[in-house]
């Protein structure tokens, strides 16, 4: 069995990443990503210390705002705003969840969505499920950077998708489907889910479940991606049983060191992607 491991696919991403900042460095480019923290949302601040922390490392700069728990409507989408005029400003991240009296999908509404990192407005999610291009959710983009890294194709293959969330399940069976995949989604209400997934060539868990998926539910020599993260008997486990589906499957991700190992180094790669967009693409528009 093949242990997918994230970090192979993180070191040869950031080896790209930084050697693209050293050349707008050494242009003269100041190129930078904005966080947004709204409250004292404990998990939101550790995760805007470790974007922060990476980031740094990658050699980006970083915009980071804070607002206290009380802040309001108005506060949160003038503060995105002020990202969004900032043209070192290549990618914002608003970090969730915000406090209960905010409109987190008015707040999103108010990013352009040339720098909406993580894919959440209207406009990416528009343009992903078309096959149009945008922003995609980085989650999503991390399964494909390790199919790709490990030379996985999707080409003809049933992929079962396990979760249909807008920003994991969806958009990875979109750009799965794009790939030419022949593509299943598994959910609460689908009732024949051992049937479907014992049909799979690769499997991508996103439900967000400990250990709902184990070695008797997969096809022998299958792919499997394991997108969980859950707490189970204070260890940190994913959505498939690993000890039992390793017995049958092909190659399969851990958790942790998998997915999302990855995931935040597509944050970080889609300043690239933004820069790029605005900067060349846009020159090829008429």
């Amino acid at each position: 069995m093949i242990r997918l491991d994230g970090k192979p696919v993180v070191e040869a991403h950031q080896k790209k990443l930084t050697a693209w900042l050293d050349t707008m460095k050494n242009q003269g480019l100041n190129i930078q990503m904005g966080i947004l923290l709204v409250g004292n949302d404990r998990s939101a601040q550790m995760y805007l210390s470790f974007m922060e922390k990476k980031a740094k490392q990658a050699g980006l700069g970083v915009v980071k705002v804070q607002l206290p728990e009380t802040a309001t409507q108005k506060e949160v989408e003038e503060a995105i705003e002020t990202m969004n005029q900032d043209d070192s400003i290549y990618g914002v991240l608003p970090l969730m969840p915000m406090p209960k009296q905010i409109d987190e999908a008015a707040a999103i509404a108010c990013l352009r969505p040339d720098k909406d990192l993580d894919g959440l407005t209207t406009t990416n999610v528009g343009l992903v499920s078309s096959g149009k291009g945008g922003f995609a959710p980085c989650t999503p983009r991390a399964c494909l950077a390790i199919l790709d890294y490990y030379k996985i194709p999707l080409d003809g293959k049933h992929v079962v998708v396990v979760g249909r969330s807008p920003v994991v399940g969806r958009p990875v069976a979109l750009m799965a489907l794009a790939r030419n995949a022949t593509v299943t989604i598994c959910h609460s209400h689908t009732t024949n889910m051992k049937e479907l997934l014992l049909d799979a060539d690769v499997v991508i868990a996103a439900v967000g479940k400990a250990h709902l998926i184990d070695g008797t539910m997969i096809k022998p020599g299958a792919v499997v991606i394991d997108v969980g993260i859950n707490e189970l008997d204070g260890k940190t486990v994913g959505d498939v049983d690993y000890e039992s589906v390793a017995q049958v499957a092909w190659a399969l991700t851990p958790v942790p060191g998998g997915v999302g190992t990855v995931t935040t180094t597509m944050m970080l790669e889609g300043v690239y992607d933004a820069y790029h967009a605005r900067n060349v693409d846009s020159t090829e528009h008429c």
